[in-house]
C-alpha cells in the first residue's frame, strides 16, 4: 500500500486562473505571473488543499490510443522536467479545463495550480503538481475593533473545508501514467464526470486496496440485494453473512475466491448464486478483478463501516449482531406476534 507523508510539504509555486462555463459563453482569465501569498496564508492553503484528500485509492493517466496523447499528462511531464514552464503549462491546463466545461451545471470558479515539494511516498521524496478548482463561495463575518465600538462587515470567499475539485499528481511512476489522487465533492453526479473522465482522463490503479474494496462491495451487494430473491432467508442470516465476509478479510492476508466462498457461504446453492451474481456485477460495472490478491487492511477498515450488523425491530429495539447466529432464534407466537430469542452466557 502506498504510504504518503505530507508533514513536510511546502508550496513551491502557485498560480491562479479564472475558468468559466464554455456552454454559457463565460470566459476564462489567465494570470501571467504566480500568485502572491504570505506565510500564514500558505499554511491555510495547505489545509484547504489537503483537508478533504483521501489517500487510499490511486488513479493514473490513461488514453485509448497512447498516453502521450493525454494532454494533462504531457503538460504535467513538462512542468516536472522544466519548472520554468510552470506558468505557461498552467495556462494550457486552464484552457483544457475550459474546453471540457460544457455541462450546464458546471460552475465557474478559480483554478489554483500549485507545485509542492517535500512529499514522501513509499520512502521517496517527490514533487507533486496540484490542480484545484474552487467553485462554491461562502460568506463570512469580520468584526473589527474601532475606538469605541466594532465594525462588523462580511466578505465572500471559500471555506477551508469545502474544496470542490482537485487532484494531486505525484512525480513517480511516470511511464505508467504517474500516481494521482483526486478530490471531487460532486463525484457521483453526471456533470462532475468531466473532471475525472474528460479533463484528467484517469483510471483507477488496480492495487490491493482497489481489489479488496471492490470485492467486499460485491459481497455486500449480493447479501443485501440478491440473496433474499434466491432464498428464504432472515435478516439475522443476512447480517451473519455480512459479518463472516468482513471476518474473512480481517483474518487473512491474501484473498482466495474459492476459499472465501466456502468459509462465508458454505452451501453449494448459495455459492452458485453468488458466482452468478459476481459475474454479472463485474460485467455491468466493468470491473477487472483477480480471484487471488493481497488484502488491504485499509480497505477492510473502510468497508467495515458500511457493513451494518444492526437488526432493527419496529421502532422499539435495535439488536447488534457481531458473531454466532446460532445464539439467536426467530419465531412467531400463536397470536401472530413475531419474536427473537437471544442466548448469552454473560451480561456486561
Amino acid at each position: 500500500m502506498n504510504k504518503i507523508d505530507f508533514t513536510q510539504v511546502e508550496i513551491d509555486k502557485i498560480i491562479t486562473h479564472q475558468v468559466g462555463n464554455k456552454l454559457r459563453d463565460e470566459k476564462y482569465g489567465l494570470s501571467d505571473e504566480e500568485s502572491i501569498l504570505d506565510s500564514d496564508t500558505r499554511n491555510y492553503l495547505l489545509k484547504y488543499f489537503f483537508s478533504l484528500l483521501k489517500t487510499e485509492e490511486f488513479y493514473k493517466f490513461t488514453h485509448a490510443v497512447n498516453i502521450e496523447m493525454n494532454e494533462v499528462f504531457t503538460l504535467t511531464k513538462s512542468i516536472f522536467s522544466k519548472q520554468d514552464s510552470f506558468v505557461s503549462g498552467s495556462q494550457d491546463i486552464a484552457k483544457l479545463l475550459y474546453e471540457q466545461s460544457m455541462h450546464p451545471k458546471i460552475k465557474e470558479g478559480q483554478l489554483n495550480i500549485s507545485l509542492f515539494k517535500n512529499v514522501i511516498i513509499e520512502d521517496e521524496v517527490v514533487n507533486v503538481l496540484g490542480i484545484f478548482k474552487s467553485e462554491t463561495y461562502s460568506p463570512f463575518i469580520q468584526m473589527k475593533k474601532q475606538k469605541s465600538n466594532y465594525s462588523i462587515i462580511h466578505e465572500i470567499g471559500f471555506d477551508l473545508k469545502s474544496m470542490d475539485k482537485g487532484c494531486l499528481i505525484f512525480n513517480t511512476d511516470r511511464e505508467s501514467g504517474y500516481k494521482v489522487l483526486i478530490i471531487d465533492n460532486a463525484s457521483k453526479s453526471n456533470e462532475a464526470q468531466y473532471w475525472k473522465d474528460e479533463f484528467l482522463n484517469i483510471c483507477i490503479i488496480r492495487n490491493e486496496f482497489h481489489q479488496t474494496n471492490q470485492f467486499l462491495g460485491i459481497a455486500k451487494q449480493f447479501v443485501t440485494k440478491q440473496l433474499s430473491d434466491d432464498f428464504d432467508i432472515s435478516k439475522a442470516d443476512k447480517i451473519d453473512f455480512l459479518n463472516r465476509s468482513v471476518d474473512y478479510f480481517k483474518k487473512h492476508e491474501t484473498f482466495n475466491k474459492s476459499e472465501f466462498e466456502e468459509e462465508v457461504f458454505g452451501d453449494n446453492n448459495v455459492i452458485e448464486s453468488f458466482r452468478k451474481f459476481d459475474s454479472i456485477y463485474r460485467k455491468d460495472n466493468e470491473l477487472d478483478l483477480k480471484d487471488n490478491f493481497q488484502i488491504s487492511s485499509q480497505a477492510v477498515k473502510k468497508q467495515s463501516r458500511v457493513f451494518k450488523s444492526v437488526l432493527k425491530l419496529d421502532r422499539n429495539f435495535d439488536i447488534y449482531i457481531h458473531g454466532n447466529k446460532n445464539l439467536i432464534e426467530k419465531g412467531v407466537e400463536n397470536d401472530g406476534r413475531k419474536y427473537y430469542k437471544i442466548y448469552f452466557e454473560e451480561e456486561k
